[in-house]
């Protein structure tokens, strides 16, 4: 019995942050251990928002790359690519762009979402590829005929989206893409230092590669609870956004002790600041200490030459398919 096949990608757009290690990487890493992992450099993707800064991408990629094997993505266990590179993946998109209609496109939610967190860019992003950005991501999905594709909740829309083409591909011409699935991440949602969602476009961002001392510092000034004027006050965990990095960070036991003493107003946010800050920096250190072991561009290198190869080969083989199914 063949395996689960599984796809996940990021865009190259700037430095990892922690809500990227603890949502995403972790997950990478427990699922590539069970099922035959394909994570993707969307650098193409990133033309949809970030074209001007196109000479950047080659870099970026390079960087989170690193980030990856640094976070424990093992180039032997899974297969690390760059979307560019497959040249298989536009040639899919194009195919499948004849039978996506406009209207399924034009009812993505996250349309406006993410016009909303551009904000002042979002005048830019009136071109093709941002509106058809789910067509190409169903066709690096179905490329490789994913099964399963870890996403947040936001991204479910778009594995929907990716169902729908595939099914309706499948109908039209012959069975040829098996119908993806979202793998949810059990990660709560992470908010960044001003209380908004943890994001590198909001400036709000503990990043990985972060010196620590000005991590130290971010995490002094985090927001917390604003009901809670003075230590004698009472707060509530759950709306407070120094709160979710405790979810993640901080073993249960203690998060239990962080409520009550929260609810109870037996201690401070200092208090609480630190205790995070005493879990959260030793995984940090951690990670940095791995990843100046892969900080050679060469090794990098490699590891995406080699894994390009196999999704090459991987998806030259679902487009004879492809062809077969639509030419005869």
């Amino acid at each position: 019995m063949s395996r689960t096949r599984v796809l996940s990608g990021m865009r190259p757009t700037g430095s990892l942050h922690i809500g990227h290690l603890k949502s995403v990487l972790e997950i990478w890493r427990k699922l590539q251990y069970e099922n035959d992992c394909f994570f993707l450099v969307a650098d193409i993707h990133a033309l949809t928002t970030d074209w001007e800064e196109s000479k950047e991408l080659r870099k970026r990629t390079i960087e989170m790359v690193k980030d990856w094997i640094a976070s424990g993505i093992s180039p032997e266990k899974s297969v690390i690519m760059v979307q560019s590179d497959i040249k298989q993946h536009t040639e899919l998109f194009t195919y499948l762009s004849m039978i996506t209609p406009i209207g399924l496109l034009e009812r993505n939610p996250t349309y406006k979402e993410f016009l909303q967190e551009y904000g002042e860019q979002a005048a830019n992003l009136s071109n093709l590829g941002f509106f058809s950005y789910p067509v190409l991501q169903a066709s690096d999905i179905l490329i490789y005929k994913a099964h399963k594709v870890p996403v947040g909740k936001d991204q479910v829309p778009h594995i929907e989206i990716a169902r729908d083409i595939a099914e309706k591909f499948n109908r039209t011409f012959g069975e040829v893409f098996p119908l993806p699935q979202a793998v949810l991440s059990e990660v709560p949602k992470i908010l960044g230092t001003d209380g908004r969602k943890m994001s590198k476009s909001y400036g709000n961002a503990i990043v990985l590669t972060e010196d620590i001392n000005s991590i130290k510092e971010k995490i002094k000034t985090y927001m917390t609870d604003t009901a809670r004027k003075t230590k004698k006050d009472p707060g509530e965990p759950e709306r407070c956004p120094l709160y979710t990095l405790h979810k993640i960070f901080t073993p249960l036991q203690e998060r239990e002790f962080i409520e009550d003493s929260c609810r109870k107003a037996k201690f401070g946010c200092l208090d609480c600041k630190k205790i995070l800050t005493e879990h959260m920096i030793p995984e940090i250190e951690e990670f940095q200490t791995k990843r100046n072991e892969v900080n050679r561009d060469d090794l990098i290198n490699d590891v995406i030459m080699e894994g390009n190869k196999k999704a090459q080969e991987f998806a030259e083989k679902t487009m004879e398919d492809v062809r077969k199914a639509i030419f005869g």
